[in-house]
């Protein structure tokens, strides 16, 4: 049987491999500099367009958008990773736009390609992390009205509060007025349309909690009210 490995190597195949091995280590080294000098952190021009930008928290090169950063509020040691949206207001110079739309506390990690777009308020405590690809709204489209697009129906906003010290999953979208309390897990996938209470474990579509600490048992599972009887 015809030994592949054993077949001669062509003269294109070996310029190839000598250009890979050439080149490979300057892509890579200058595509950690692009990276490195796209940053934003404290000190840069970018970081003082921002309402407040806490010491030794960055926010990676690139970000798919950031708008109306005199609204948006980093505390300190916080990384917001590649290919964030950072939102608030509608559009660039949102006239009559709060303050504090956008608010992370310290030490926080929002994940790669995570979206958080306010319009009110969005406020996220300390030591909050979140999976890739997390998707925040104070603000939902209507679809009462039908002789509107529904991209043109937009329901009142409603804030949005995360506890500190809790954990967001992969791909977990959070809906307006929803407050996710302290300590609280919030399962991959899942999305949240009403509140969770401190120190609990929610999933699912819509998000609910399996379990809770209790103070005497530690953490129990929360009986499912919507699962049949047993015999």
């Amino acid at each position: 049987m015809f030994n592949r490995e054993n077949a001669p190597r062509r003269r294109t195949d070996r310029l190839r491999g000598l250009v890979y091995a050439a080149l490979g280590p300057v892509v890579r080294s200058s595509w950690a500099a692009y990276k490195s000098l796209g940053a934003i952190g404290p000190d840069s021009a970018a970081g003082r367009r921002f309402g407040s930008f806490g010491r030794g928290s960055i926010i990676g090169f690139p970000y798919d958008g950031i708008m109306n950063e005199r609204s948006i509020h980093i505390g300190s040691d916080t990384m917001v990773s590649g290919h964030v949206v950072l939102s608030a207001g509608w559009g660039p110079n949102h006239q009559g736009l709060h303050d504090r739309v956008i608010v992370i506390g310290d030490r926080c990690l929002i994940g790669r390609g995570s979206c958080i777009t306010g319009h009110r308020l969005i406020e996220i405590g300390n030591d909050v992390w979140t999976g890739h690809h997390v998707h925040i709204t104070d603000m939902n489209h209507g679809y009462e009205d039908l002789d509107t697009p529904i991209s043109m129906q937009n329901q009142p906003e409603e804030p949005v509060r995360i506890g500190d010290g809790s954990w967001i999953g992969h791909n977990v979208v959070v809906l307006p007025g929803v407050t996710i309390g302290r300590h609280v897990v919030v399962g991959a996938g899942s999305v949240v349309t009403e509140d969770l209470p401190d120190f609990s474990v929610a999933v699912g579509s819509p998000a609910r909690v399996i379990r809770r600490h209790d103070p005497d048992h530690g953490w129990v599972k929360v009986p499912d009210d919507h699962a049949p009887d047993r015999q």
